[in-house]
């Protein structure tokens, strides 16, 4: 099995090293990319990657600095090279304008991030197995 892409959109340090350590606990190989802010994601996935170094996943916060994740989100099912990765937003929100907003401009999930580290794991454990295991996912160019 491959080492499956995951980039990680997350600003806050804390999620970030939780999401790396539930990854690491999980039974499937990944190697997490950080964008610390919505135009970092940006440059990452149109200047950075070309089509074969594309991430498997996108993870995406809504609350970035200097690009909020429903822009990131748009920009990412709008353009041809990357429209076709699935994003799951992962975010402490769980307002229903962001739900609803995220689903129109075509996020693959929404998830609220649990507030207990366990149940924080067993979600990124689910979603791995979800993605990595059930779902075919979308060859890279």
């Amino acid at each position: 099995m491959k080492n499956l892409q995951i980039l990680l959109v997350e600003d806050n340090e804390g999620d970030i090293i939780l999401t790396q350590e539930a990854f690491e606990e999980c039974d499937f190989k990944t190697s997490i990319q950080v964008a610390r802010n919505g135009k970092e994601a940006i440059t990452y996935l149109f200047d950075s990657c070309t089509n074969t170094q594309l991430p498997d996943l996108i993870l995406l916060d809504i609350n970035l600095p200097l690009l909020n994740g429903h822009e990131v989100l748009k920009r990412i099912k709008e353009n041809d090279k990357t429209k076709h990765i699935p994003v799951v937003i992962l975010t402490t929100s769980s307002a229903s304008t962001d739900i609803n907003l995220t689903y129109a401009n075509h996020a693959n999930s929404f998830i609220s991030k649990p507030s207990e580290i366990d149940d924080f794991f067993q979600s990124i454990n689910t979603l791995g197995k979800f993605w990595f295991n059930t779902c075919k996912l979308p060859l890279n160019k």
